[in-house]
């Protein structure tokens, strides 16, 4: 019995289905499926090829029930990831990058999955993000992005931003650094403006499970509650407390500040506060990392009045920590 070859017959109709353009179809109700646009980095694994298995499923049900399926392909190429990557391999970015390229789009097309690779794209192609370019000027002009300081997941072999997502177990997701916290001029988006809008969009997804929308809105981070002020005693300061439980005032018994607090002024040349804050750039930015943190603080020998109880006695100062 003669043994099929496989790979010939599959080439035979992978050229077929781009010669007909058979996943382009123009003349039917339209359904957008996208899913994320891998990073170059050579060679596809089994998460490409779990991801995409499960879009193309998908397209392929909507495709099949008669509809105009825009289902593309892109490239998440820009970052610091792809320059360090292309140092270490003695390479321009640019090459290295168009390199894995054209060596993923070879594997991901003998998967059969039903792209139409005539909408590829790549973020660091000049005609990409021109328009992404364009996008944040009327941002900017608008009003709807500013720049300000803030601490990132820093990765000091990538050296690079990582995301929480690529934070695990408090190390780099690729490099398995541990991960520092750095403070960084950065722009961001002004989600406030836009936050009501956000939030009762996500009422109208019906079938998103309740752990995702309840990520978004923690992300969207709209508190409703109220500023209490807190008068330092024997300094012409007062530091403001946002709670969403007011009711709890009187149960308060200290103040915990952050270390860029400016009341932190006051210490900037003792030695023991210098090292706490040091200490305190190793924890990491994520939930994850915050939890599981050592609680550690530095009295500041600083008291904060109650601002309902006027007499001044233990139940009226509050003590004052970083």
């Amino acid at each position: 019995m003669e043994r099929l070859n496989f790979q010939a017959i599959e080439k035979k109709w992978q050229s077929r289905f781009d010669k007909e353009k058979l996943y382009n179809n123009k003349n039917a109700k339209k359904f957008y499926c996208l899913e994320m646009f891998p990073y170059p980095s050579g060679k596809i694994h089994m998460g490409h090829v779990r991801n995409y298995t499960i879009g193309d499923v998908i397209a392929r049900f909507k495709f099949m029930n008669g509809y105009n399926v825009l289902h593309p392909m892109g490239w998440d190429a820009f970052g610091l990831p792809a320059e360090n990557a292309a140092k270490e391999n003695n390479l321009h970015p640019k090459k290295w990058t168009e390199k894995n390229i054209s060596e993923m789009k070879r594997q991901l097309k003998l998967m059969g999955l039903s792209i139409d690779w005539d909408l590829e794209v790549s973020t660091c192609d000049e005609k990409y993000y021109k328009h992404q370019q364009e996008i944040f000027i009327d941002f900017y002009n608008k009003g709807f992005v500013k720049r300000k300081e803030n601490y990132v997941n820093w990765d000091p072999i990538e050296q690079s931003v990582l995301a929480n997502e690529q934070v695990v177990n408090g190390r780099g997701w690729r490099s398995g650094a541990v991960v520092e916290r750095k403070k960084l001029s950065q722009w961001f988006f002004d989600i406030t403006k836009f936050s009501e809008d956000l939030l009762e969009g996500l009422d109208e997804l019906n079938n998103w499970p309740e752990k995702v929308k309840t990520m978004q809105k923690n992300w969207i981070g709209k508190s409703v509650g109220c500023e209490i002020k807190f008068e330092v005693e024997g300094q012409n300061k007062k530091i403001n407390v946002f709670t969403t439980r007011p009711d709890t005032i009187f149960g308060a018994s200290f103040l915990a500040v952050s270390v860029d607090h400016p009341i932190c002024s006051k210490f900037s040349k003792d030695e023991k506060y210098n090292k706490f804050k040091k200490d305190c750039l190793k924890v990491g930015t994520t939930e994850e990392a915050l939890a599981n943190a050592e609680k550690i603080g530095f009295n500041t020998k600083l008291f904060a009045a109650h601002p309902l109880l006027k007499v001044r006695s233990c139940q009226s100062m509050l003590r004052i920590l970083f």
